[in-house]
């Protein structure tokens, strides 16, 4: 069995991480690890809900 991938919004992904939607940008624009975004269109982004847990799951296994 294969896990699809499912795109979620930024303000989703914001959510899921426990962080405000400025912040996220903030991330996303200067951790060069953080997940990359893929455009759907000039006003959709989206990003890879599996890339977003693992590189959360990544952060916090830095901290423990």
């Amino acid at each position: 069995m294969t896990l699809q991938s499912q795109s979620i919004r930024p303000k989703t992904a914001a959510e899921l991480l426990g962080i405000g939607t400025s912040t996220f940008w903030r991330w996303a624009k200067e951790r060069q690890d953080f997940p990359k975004a893929r455009r759907l269109s000039a006003r959709c982004t989206v990003f890879d809900m599996n890339e977003i847990m693992r590189w959360r799951d990544a952060q916090l296994s830095k901290v423990a």
